[in-house]
């Protein structure tokens, strides 16, 4: 099933929803329709009971030269209202609103600023070798307001964090894997199908559990050390599960970890 609205693009099979940034004449950059647009595809994705993972792509040789200067000059509003208030809840931050189902990225190419933002708001990275990244916020004149400040240092520590921001130079996609901020660089002809094998190994697992993790991920992720595992306790602790159902759960783990070894 594909939705080809203009600006972005859904393909929804095998229980994955791929969501692609179709505005390759202007490296994907983010105006107000194409986020309308982005915004109303996760959410589809995320309400269909035939999804359980989200992957986010761009079409072109950019994954997303981040927001359009031109649409910001206009007086088009609709980026600059996502920037969130003290009231704001944590998880309705960034992006996307709170998405219980995983997110992965799949980088095709440039991400820089707006669209840095776009892929340090997904759960984790799966980078092209063509892939760059970039934070140039402060070479534009502008402050981030989805999260950069927060989420890349999480992922690349606070000094080397510092360091993208302030000088806005670019990484390659090797550095990038160095440093954390991806899991795999993968060949640029192998980004998707590889993308969408570890989508579908998340695919075959227990969906429950699995968005139960995710929500303890991400509401640990402003907790001390103590905290955090006071919340992993209570969780565990109201969690209910079928004894019957776990053992055969746990044949079929140790049948697949001898597949892959």
């Amino acid at each position: 099933m594909t939705d080809t609205a203009d600006l972005v693009l859904l393909d929804i099979a095998d229980r994955i929803a791929t969501i692609t940034l179709n505005r390759p004449e202007a490296r994907n950059a983010i105006n107000g329709d194409l986020f309308e647009q982005l915004v109303a595809a996760v959410a589809r994705a995320e309400a269909d009971d035939a999804v359980d993972v989200l992957v986010l792509t761009g079409n072109g040789p950019a994954f997303c030269a981040g927001l359009d200067l031109k649409s910001l000059g206009s007086g088009d509003t609709r980026l600059t209202d996502t920037a969130p208030t003290t009231e704001t809840p944590v998880r309705d931050r960034g992006p996307f609103t709170s998405i219980s189902k995983p997110l992965i990225g799949a980088i095709n190419g440039f991400a820089i600023t707006g669209g840095f933002e776009l892929a340090l708001a997904c759960d984790f990275l799966v980078a092209s070798e063509q892939a760059r990244f970039a934070d140039t916020h402060a070479r534009v004149g502008l402050q981030p307001w989805w999260g950069l400040s927060v989420l890349l240092p999480q992922a690349i520590g606070v000094r080397r964090a510092r360091e993208m921001s302030l000088t806005g130079n670019f990484i390659d996609a090797s550095t990038a894997l160095d440093w954390g901020l991806v899991n795999h660089v993968v060949p640029h002809d192998e980004l998707l199908g590889f993308t969408r094998q570890l989508a579908s190994d998340i695919v075959s697992g227990d969906q429950r559990a699995i968005r139960r993790l995710l929500a303890t991920y991400e509401e640990g992720e402003f907790l001390t050390g103590g905290e955090a595992w006071l919340l992993e306790a209570e969780v565990a602790g109201a969690w209910t599960t079928d004894a019957g159902e776990v053992e055969a759960r746990r044949d079929a783990v140790m049948a697949r970890g001898r597949s892959q070894s």
